[in-house]
């Protein structure tokens, strides 16, 4: 049986091989420009290898990496009051000002 040329990416895309920052753009649905930036990131890049001007990334590696961005339940809530205090907002009762 023969398989079309989607399926023999998809294929592709499923082990853990190395991908460039095209296919890492589909795998990930993040643009290559937003990829690209976080390579050079200075606390959290991407990790690759660079073989002449080809730049790759190891399917698991990203996926590592991008486990490191996974929100933490609650912070958003300690972020927004945070932010609330800075522009000056009153506190309300819950409220990060409880906490110090």
């Amino acid at each position: 049986m023969r398989h079309s040329t989607a399926d023999n990416s998809r294929l592709d895309i499923e082990r853990d091989g190395y991908l460039d920052l095209a296919d890492l753009s589909v795998y990930s649905s993040l643009s290559v420009r937003f990829l690209r930036a976080r390579l050079q990131d200075p606390v959290r890049p991407i990790p690759c290898r660079r073989v002449g001007a080809k730049i790759l990334v190891k399917r698991s590696e990203f996926d590592l990496w991008m486990d490191t961005h996974r929100p933490v339940p609650g912070v958003d809530a300690v972020l927004a009051e945070i932010r609330r205090a800075r522009d000056g907002v009153t506190d309300s009762p819950g409220s990060i000002g409880k906490l110090f």
